[in-house]
């Protein structure tokens, strides 16, 4: 269990025990009623009332609310790349949706998760801090307590962590490096492709920057991505609509998923098109988290993460710079 501790000061005088937490720990609303229902603020080792002032020397003790999740546990391998009693940072392999869905409730990251949890002794809330679609691999966010996730929802918001990402594209990019800055949204409700909308018809203001790592003369580049913003599809719609789609992408690789299908015909009718990679040389959209920096939640150590290119990028890699 997590346990904050604050020894108070002449600085304090006056201020009640919940100014003092307030101040201190800027815990949110909800926490700050939890700790209080189950009484997990004591002072001096005894328990304490929020209206109460401290004196100068006392010391003031939080623990958080203890949690758990139900999520049927499965055999799923977890590739640990950071962990303590706060926080888990994950290689997420391709293939798996992160959080149960309506159309996926089982088979997802979570259920993996989970085992690792109840193999581990362990018992906290999965609460994903960033989302990866299905085949998307990289590094992915848990945190075990409310707090560490409300702080690393701040830090997203205040754009401190940096995302980034290596793709392989279609197409020769010629500028070394550019930005997209063009809004997302979702054209039709009731499909789960974005593109670009404007924001007065519900798109979201979304930047994506991008620079080349290497050209292959097939006709494929390779780039980084950083993400000023964390849309769902974001990378996908944005290289998509400057004319490079992610390698194997099969909603994205003929750009405007909308604007082909009113020319072509639905291509998600044909069977099994939905998760048919678009790319001979790989089975899915070439795309990784690569790297992630933060400031962790709970120590304040500046956090910097990365996870290699998985097997199946890198033979596609290999395969398009020896054509």
């Amino acid at each position: 269990m997590t346990e904050f501790n604050y020894i108070v000061t002449d600085n304090d005088k006056e201020l009640s025990v919940k100014e003092l937490l307030r101040r201190n720990f800027h815990f949110s609303s909800r926490l700050m009623t939890k700790l209080k229902h189950q009484d997990l603020v004591t002072l001096n080792g005894q328990p304490v009332r929020g209206w109460m002032t401290p004196l100068p020397g006392d010391k003031l003790t939080v623990k958080l609310p203890e949690e758990t999740c139900d999520f049927p546990p499965e055999d799923i391998p977890i590739s640990v790349v950071f962990e303590d009693k706060d926080l888990l940072v994950i290689n997420k392999q391709p293939g798996y949706v992160v959080h149960p869905t309506k159309g996926k409730p089982n088979h997802t990251i979570a259920n993996g998760v989970m085992k690792k949890m109840i193999d581990d002794g362990e018992s906290y809330k999965i609460r994903f801090a960033n989302r990866l679609d299905m085949n998307t691999s990289g590094l992915l966010l848990i945190a075990k307590n409310s707090f560490t996730q409300d702080r690393l929802i701040r830090q997203m918001k205040a754009d401190i962590i940096e995302k980034r990402y290596l793709a392989v594209v279609d197409g020769i990019i010629g500028e070394d490096s550019g930005t997209v800055n063009a809004p997302i949204g979702r054209p039709d409700h009731d499909e789960v492709e974005r593109w670009i909308l404007p924001v007065s018809e519900g798109g979201y203001d979304s930047v994506t920057h991008y620079r080349v790592l290497e050209r292959f003369g097939s006709g494929y580049t390779l780039v980084e991505l950083r993400l000023e913003t964390g849309r769902t599809h974001q990378i996908r719609v944005h290289m998509a609509s400057i004319g490079h789609p992610v390698t194997g992408d099969h909603l994205y690789n003929n750009g405007d998923p909308f604007l082909y299908r009113k020319l072509h015909g639905d291509f998600r009718r044909i069977e099994g098109a939905e998760e048919k990679s678009t790319s001979e040389y790989i089975d899915r959209q070439a795309l990784h988290a690569y790297r992630l920096s933060f400031i962790h939640p709970v120590t304040n150590e500046k956090t910097e993460l990365e996870a290699p290119l998985p097997d199946d990028i890198k033979s596609l890699i290999e395969k398009v710079r020896g054509l």
